[in-house]
């Protein structure tokens, strides 16, 4: 009896896996994979791009990588100070960009403001502003005022304000119109509106978005020192030319302390906020 039920229940499978209806072979799916495999060989070929030239110098990368792992730690007097200029650039730069994001994310969210000229224009605005690489916002502004932190904290401010003002005009924009459409049923203002049924439901988020946005520009910040934008980059780039691989992995070692700590956190912070 076992056996025939058995039986039974495997031939319904059966007839059930062959009444399962054919999918037609989609063609297009292999001119796609054709275009993508193709255009690989084709980006190999024309920036002469071959891994070979990795392994015959892999035995200089091991020389190095040897010679960081044995850091110079008398260097790090000069590190730590370097290291909190890095962080304060951050903290800097962060706050600075937040605070002008803030004001523009209301100023171009369509829940906020109805004129939907003024909001486009500025849209537009902050889509050119976001298209900016930090590298490149660091070398205007070295070109604009000099070396220096200076050129670091503002590179980091318009960042930061591409960042925040994104995720930010969006996350008003979700919010609940229900408080809103009651208070200007009673007729408040605008300044009221927002004070009233807006601020309560996106300052959350404000701060999340703000600490995540520290969060790279704390690592963003070592990489403009390359340019002259302040900070410990600017060291680490000078140990490298004079080939001091000591003092490079004394500098390494510490930034990724840093970041470590602060990515921990600054993570625990934004998930307690989110709770």
């Amino acid at each position: 009896m076992v056996e025939t039920e058995a039986r039974q229940k495997m031939s319904k499978t059966e007839q059930d896996l062959l009444n399962l209806p054919k999918k037609k072979f989609n063609y297009m799916n292999l001119v796609w994979l054709i275009v993508i495999v193709g255009g690989l060989f084709v980006s190999i070929n024309e920036t002469n791009t071959h891994l070979s030239v990795l392994f015959a110098n892999f035995s200089q990368f091991t020389d190095i990588f040897v010679q960081m792992c044995h850091p110079d730690w008398s260097y790090s007097s000069t590190v730590i100070p370097l290291l909190l200029e890095t962080i304060k650039m951050a903290i800097l730069g962060t706050v600075i960009g937040s605070v002008v994001a803030f004001i523009y994310s209301l100023l171009i969210a369509r829940n906020i403001v109805k004129n939907k000229a003024v909001t486009g224009v500025l849209r537009v605005i902050m889509n050119i502003i976001r298209t900016i690489p930090d590298l490149l916002l660091g070398a205007i502004f070295v070109a604009i005022v000099g070396i220096g932190p200076v050129a670091g904290i503002l590179a980091l401010s318009v960042f930061t304000f591409g960042v925040v003002v994104k995720l930010f005009y969006e996350a008003i924009e979700t919010i609940d119109p229900g408080p809103i459409e009651a208070l200007t049923a009673v007729g408040a203002n605008k300044l009221q509106v927002i004070h009233f049924a807006v601020l309560p439901q996106i300052m959350t988020y404000f701060i999340s978005y703000v600490l995540y946005a520290f969060e790279i520009n704390v690592r963003a910040s070592t990489v403009l020192g390359y340019l002259g934008a302040g900070g410990i980059g600017l060291y680490l780039q000078q140990t490298l030319q004079v080939f001091s691989y000591d003092k490079t992995g004394t500098i390494i070692i510490f930034i990724i302390i840093a970041v470590v700590l602060i990515d921990y956190v600054s993570s625990k912070s934004r998930e307690a906020l989110m709770r």
